[in-house]
């Protein structure tokens, strides 16, 4: 589709349509002390890519890299090994977008990647089935709690302390507008067992992470065996899919539903 851009005449057309004598009647209800007619003062003007890059690189030399020695920044900041081969097939136009082309004719090869990604998922996470279709995974999480909220007819959610603060704060959000009560618990190193002593006949599902916010690796089969008792289902989240080839899955703790990113 081409883009075409408004003349002075279409302007004025348009201005004249609507009963305006110019743009700025747009803003008469803004102080006119608070409107910009000028430059900013003290901003400097414009630069060219190469100078940008030499002081965007001057500042990152005043961080230490995480591949300089060991990382402990931790809630969310994870030291990664991306592959060469990243770069090159993530703009590739079957990963470029989020979004699925709906053309018949174009979407066999997002279609194929996307069952290729969900069949990896469900053997790594040891669920039966897995889904593609969440932005990151704190949206997940949130979803998840919905998900199980309709699924048992019950409106309480219950998350651990350990649940990472951007997981927690969009689970929260999300059922909050949905009129969903959610507990959390406090914080606390080892405070994912916490969640088996919470779960009563109200509750519809429990939510916790391992490893959790605090770094601990915690089999979470009792919160799972808690919850179940009382007919509420157990989400657990991960923070690192590829991890789950040496820990225990979370289809090995009885989670009813996984949630994670990457």
């Amino acid at each position: 589709m081409r883009y075409l851009p408004l003349t002075a005449d279409d302007r004025a057309e348009m201005l004249k349509t609507i009963g305006a004598k110019s743009v700025d009647d747009f803003y008469s209800d803004v102080p006119v002390s608070a409107r910009l007619k000028g430059p900013v003062a003290g901003l400097p003007n414009h630069q060219g890519e190469m100078q940008v890059e030499r002081h965007m690189t001057k500042l990152a030399a005043k961080n230490r890299a995480a591949s300089d020695g060991p990382f402990f920044v931790g809630c969310g900041a994870y030291k990664h090994h991306i592959p060469a081969s990243v770069d090159h097939v993530i703009q590739r136009s079957e990963f470029l977008t989020t979004y699925t082309p709906y053309q018949p004719e174009i979407a066999q090869g997002t279609l194929q990647t996307m069952f290729e990604f969900q069949t990896q998922v469900a053997a790594l996470t040891g669920m039966e089935v897995a889904n593609a279709s969440m932005y990151d995974g704190s949206t997940a999480c949130a979803e998840a709690a919905v998900m199980a909220c309709r699924v048992t007819k019950r409106n309480t959610v219950v998350m651990s302390g350990g649940l990472h603060p951007h997981y927690a704060d969009t689970t929260r959000t999300l059922c909050e507008a949905a009129g969903i009560k959610v507990i959390q618990l406090a914080p606390a190193v080892d405070g994912e067992l916490e969640l088996s002593k919470n779960v009563d006949d109200s509750v519809a599902c429990v939510i916790g992470q391992t490893p959790n916010v605090f770094g601990t690796l915690t089999d979470l089969t009792p919160v799972g065996d808690a919850a179940h008792a009382k007919g509420a289902l157990l989400v657990t989240v991960f923070t690192e899919v590829v991890s789950l080839g040496l820990v225990k899955t979370p289809g090995e703790m009885g989670a009813d539903i996984a949630v994670g990113e990457g």
